[in-house]
């Protein structure tokens, strides 16, 4: 069957200003309005931003030259596709987003650590987003209007862009694809321009030699250092491509739903090259969005100003929207609306810690470092899964914590799959005791090869490793792999236990639908008179 089979069937695609109904229940075959172009839009509107930007400035930060930095960027974002490309696969199946997916392999209460990895992701990248947005105004300001900078002029602009983020998440689903669409537009038509902008003084032979490198001014060390920071953005994905992809019917071939990460996040390599481009003009600025405004010509520093403006919409949109749906499921107290107020506070806080008390560079490293390291065992683990299991998933028992339920196919012992959270806490562990990224983060092994960082390798390997040991020695129930039976493991008769109600849990989840429901009435009963004048 392939996508127009089912295009019949669905609803009109919902008003842009119409806020989202769907929580992280399933999505109902007839709402599937997406398709695997829109994945692949919203991924690249995701990455081709000011945020992606500034990863790809690190490489040059880290003493690299233009050309040794262009090939840890390539080589970053080459790895990162690969583990994060079947990420796309789990949405359509579950018709849920990849936290309550990943209950399949961690149990129902297990899933708690795709949770954990959204709340970090989208903590790091929405204020990553809002710190290069507000630099690019106060850059603006300070050369165009004279204004003196300050931290309390920062902050202002800072509370301002993270408070229009929420407003947008807020709306939902269908807001977010347009703000994506005008960010891809706008971003790859102010890099094009940038050739002319810089076609005076951008040099390609840049290269400030060995003395520059920044880990022990070694080589490889530093160059591995950039990849995984560069690494850092596809994998970042991990968490959230089930938020969008959810939206696509379930008959959508895998190969497109591949082929659409493939798509959006090697075009990537736009976003990031012009950040590694640009750095070599303002290397060894403290400050590099301002700096480059500063040293731009005047017509392009106001295109910089207003796309580091929607580009800082579009990654805090696609970052925050996926935890507020997601953190709203693991406290029912909160409904998507007030989870998504409740973590972009969380995130604010975080950027005036980031700015008062560290410094950007040491924050961002240190922050995009522990997501590689945690985020990718756990795709391990999901990939492995989904392989073994035939990619079979039962959408009904995945929702069983999510209605207040104990029970179904996926509830192991106690709501938790100790084969996959083995797995994944010893490799978590294993990677960080590796890794090195100063001065936040320095593993004790971090040393053990010279300077180069051991973390992804060795958390990527204990976590397939040990997780198909597992698998191997204590076989899971039968009823978890679905008719066909599991793929190169064994399997355990056993019976699906029961579904039976949890009272309290489900009385608290019920309180906050009714709630949801109450405000997404009061919104639309607000915007019906707009729509009829």
């Amino acid at each position: 069957m392939s996508d127009d089979d089912v295009t019949a069937a669905l609803n009109p695609r919902p008003r842009i200003t119409e806020v989202e109904a769907h929580g992280i229940d399933t999505i109902p075959d007839a709402d599937r309005t997406s398709n695997w172009l829109d994945l692949a839009r919203i991924q690249f509107g995701g990455v081709n931003t000011f945020a992606t930007i500034l990863l790809g400035t690190f490489p040059i930060a880290l003493g690299l030259s233009f050309w040794q930095a262009v090939a840890a960027t390539v080589l970053g974002v080459a790895v990162g596709i690969a583990f994060l490309a079947p990420m796309a696969l789990f949405g359509p199946k579950t018709g849920t987003n990849n936290a309550v997916s990943s209950g399949a392999l961690f149990g129902v209460r297990g899933r708690i650590v795709g949770s954990f990895l959204s709340l970090l992701t989208a903590i790091a990248f929405y204020s990553i987003s809002v710190w290069v947005s507000g630099d690019a105004i106060v850059g603006a300001l300070t050369r165009l209007a004279g204004v003196p900078d300050s931290v309390g002029l920062r902050l202002g602009i800072y509370a301002v862009i993270g408070l229009i983020v929420i407003v947008v998440v807020i709306y939902g689903f269908q807001f977010m694809l347009l703000v994506n669409k005008i960010a891809v537009f706008a971003n790859t038509a102010l890099i094009l321009l940038a050739i002319v902008a810089y076609s005076g003084v951008f040099n390609a032979g840049y290269d400030p030699g060995p003395k520059a490198l920044a880990i022990g001014g070694a080589f490889w060390p530093t160059f591995i250092a950039a990849a995984l920071i560069v690494m850092a953005n596809p994998i970042s994905f991990g968490a959230f491509l089930g938020d969008w992809s959810r939206y696509i019917p379930r008959a959508t071939k895998p190969r497109k739903l591949i082929g659409a990460t493939i798509l959006g996040q090697g075009l990537g390599l736009i976003p990031l090259l012009f950040g590694v481009a640009t750095a070599t003009l303002v290397f060894g600025k403290s400050d590099y969005v301002v700096s480059l405004i500063h040293v731009s010509p005047l017509w392009y520093a106001l295109l910089l100003l207003v796309v580091a403006f929607i580009g800082g919409l579009s990654t805090g949109t696609t970052s925050l929207y996926g935890t507020g749906l997601d953190f709203s499921s693991v406290v029912p107290r909160f409904s998507r609306v007030q989870a998504t107020i409740f973590i972009g506070t969380i995130a604010f806080l975080f950027i005036l810690v980031g700015r008062l008390v560290f410094d950007l560079l040491g924050t961002v490293n240190a922050f995009v470092g522990a997501i590689v390291v945690t985020t990718t065992p756990w795709m391990v683990i999901m990939t492995i899964g989904y392989v073994v299991r035939r990619g079979f998933y039962d959408p009904s028992d995945l929702q069983v914590f999510n209605r207040g339920e104990t029970g179904g196919r996926y509830w192991f012992a106690a709501g938790v799959n100790w084969r996959g959270m083995t797995a994944w806490i010893v490799a978590a562990v294993v990677g960080l005791l590796f890794a090195n990224y100063p001065p936040i983060i320095v593993g004790p092994f971090s040393d053990l090869a010279g300077g180069i960082d051991l973390s992804l390798l060795s958390s990527v390997v204990v976590a397939g490793v040990l997780y198909g040991v597992l698998l191997a020695i204590f076989p899971e129930p039968r009823y978890v792999f679905g008719p066909d039976g599991p793929r190169g493991v064994r399997s355990a008769d056993a019976t699906v236990p029961p579904i039976h109600l949890d009272e309290r849990s489900a009385a608290a989840r019920a309180h906050a639908s009714r709630r949801a429901k109450a405000q997404l009435l009061e919104s639309r009963t607000i915007e019906a008179p707009e729509a009829g004048a």
